[in-house]
């Protein structure tokens, strides 16, 4: 299962993670969202968005490895795969009918969000 991973770019960018190429996803605190990281699988692909006054996804990044032993904070090492050409704005993904159940328009202070097949598509080719 895909998922969306939102951060504020001042914290911690996408540029940030072309440069140092994996980073371990840390700073999650909502139940809902810890949940979904301890869930998540090797291989699975992943939206960066950007938070904040950009409200964008900015590119793509792969789970490389999780460690869900802590429960409450679980550890998921993440790799940058690339910047998506087309960066899809909050408008944009909320006038998308596939996205009209979504936890990202319908929780939006949700730091990770599932994701189907296509939203992923929608958000990651281009």
């Amino acid at each position: 299962m895909p998922y969306l991973l939102k951060t504020e770019p001042g914290t911690y960018s996408i540029d940030d993670l072309a440069r140092e190429g994996e980073t371990v996803w840390d700073g999650v605190t909502a139940p809902a969202a810890v949940k979904f990281l301890a869930g998540m699988k090797r291989g699975e692909m992943l939206v960066i968005y950007h938070t904040g006054t950009e409200r964008r996804s900015v590119g793509i990044a792969k789970v490389m490895n999780v460690d869900p032993s802590d429960v409450k904070k679980p550890l998921v090492r993440l790799k940058f795969v690339k910047r998506t050409k087309t960066p899809r704005t909050l408008a944009e993904i909320k006038a998308q009918n596939i996205f009209a159940n979504s936890p990202l328009v319908k929780q939006g202070r949700l730091s990770v969000v599932p994701l189907s097949e296509a939203q992923y598509a929608w958000l990651a080719t281009n």
